[in-house]
């Protein structure tokens, strides 16, 4: 029952405040509100970058490796990457990929690619710098992409490197207006190909696994336009089988690629074992640093908060000081003042709180409508900007409150 009427009266106490010096709470909670505002505002941004990057990286699949000729990251245990050691390596190419189907036992898919823009025709309609995709089978299926038109290339059509394309939603969009594309033909570099699907829609990603704005040809048909020799993001990607650890289809695929290419036993690898894990750790260590720069960032703003805070609570202190003494007078505890003033210093620091994420809330709103990123205001977000208001009125109201609960009865009773 304390507690309940404690509450009750710091909230009628915090909103007499409110609305009897209107401007002076205002300009108190202000701080209060601008800390909130900062801390979790920047929260919200990492948070919602780091979910957009982690679904990117999960459509490049848990239990699929990229053999490239360049790593994604330094070597373990090395900060500084060594890209002279890799300049000349040979690049993969599509025997490698069949080959390493042919050996393997653990691996599902082998999937040769590697990229290259055009412009792309149909009739006196046409879309430039398309990013096109040269592929042998396989990829549709390891990178999970669905068909929102028509129907799949077949292992077929792959193998045979004849004209045949798929579009991406984007470029079937741009090209074919309100008509479906499947069955017509398109004009690259003069080859005409033939459109059996178009993808689904997926949206940009962190990775560019996206489809939207690319088409995928045959990787032996891509041969005829560009020269498979020079450098274009060549890459094999492995998905491996069901259930098999990702270390285990590493130690396979390494021994596989280096009988392939002949490596003497002393030898260093000349190709790159890429996972989605060795890029994991390194965000893990990004985004901490971006959270404790958030904290310091947030930190300064809360502390200015904190003051305001401080400062209307000594002034509700002064001009209360008649009736603390009245009320120790009738028998009221120290104690029972000391929570008083603490209770509503915290409940003056979640009101400005509690504005500071509404203010957040309506700019994530605002920037998911207006731009291609997901901005969302999490419910952990939410409770922790609540939690850091009522810490930070509970710090900053102790100081008044101490001394409005040590106060004299008679000098408070007699105060001006």
């Amino acid at each position: 029952m304390l507690i309940l009427r404690l509450i009750r009266e710091s909230f009628i106490f915090a909103y007499t405040s409110l609305v009897v010096n209107r401007l002076r709470t205002f300009l108190s909670l202000l701080g209060i509100t601008i800390g909130i505002f900062c801390i979790i505002s920047v929260f919200t941004i990492i948070d919602s970058l780091e979910k957009t990057v982690r679904e990117s990286m999960s459509k490049l699949g848990s239990n699929v490796i990229y053999i490239q000729k360049w790593p994604w990251t330094p070597p373990p245990g090395e900060t500084e990457y060594p890209w002279w050691k890799y300049l000349n390596r040979p690049l993969p190419k599509l025997s490698e990929a069949q080959e390493i189907l042919r050996r393997s036992g653990l691996s599902q898919y082998a999937v040769f690619n590697y990229g290259f823009n055009r412009t792309i025709k149909i009739g006196s309609n046409s879309a430039e710098n398309v990013g096109i995709i040269g592929a042998s089978a396989g990829l549709i299926e390891t990178w999970s992409l669905k068909i929102s038109n028509g129907r799949p290339l077949t292992e077929e059509e792959f193998n045979s490197g004849a004209g045949f394309v798929m579009l991406g939603s984007d470029i079937a969009e741009q090209l074919f207006p309100g008509v479906s594309p499947v069955g017509k033909f398109i004009k690259v570099q003069g080859f005409s190909l033939f459109i059996t699907g178009v993808f689904e829609k997926m949206g940009e990603d962190a990775f560019g696994t996206s489809m939207d704005k690319r088409v995928l040809i045959p990787a032996k048909f891509a041969a005829r336009m560009v020269d498979p020799r020079l450098e274009m993001g060549q890459s094999i990607i492995i998905k491996g089988k069901t259930d098999v650890p990702a270390a285990r289809l590493s130690e396979e695929l390494e021994g596989i690629m280096r009988s392939i290419r002949r490596i003497k036993p002393s030898a260093e690898n000349d190709f790159a074992l890429n996972e989605v894990s060795l890029i994991s750790g390194q965000l893990d260590n990004i985004f901490k640093v971006f959270n404790i720069a958030g904290w310091i960032i947030g930190g300064f703003a809360i502390l200015v908060g904190g003051f305001g805070i401080a400062n209307i609570m000594f002034v509700s202190v002064r001009e209360r000081t008649k009736i603390i003494g009245l009320q120790k007078a009738l028998g009221a505890k120290s104690k029972f003042i000391l929570l008083e003033f603490l209770f509503e210093a915290s409940v003056l620091s979640l009101i400005g709180g509690i504005i500071g994420l509404l203010v957040i809330y309506g700019l994530t709103f605002i920037v998911s409508k207006s731009f291609d990123f997901n901005l969302v205001l999490t419910l952990g977000n939410i409770l922790k900007g609540l939690i850091i208001s009522i810490v930070i009125g509970l710090i900053a109201g102790v100081v008044p409150a101490r001394t409005a609960a040590h106060l004299d009865p008679v000098n408070a009773m007699n105060a001006v």
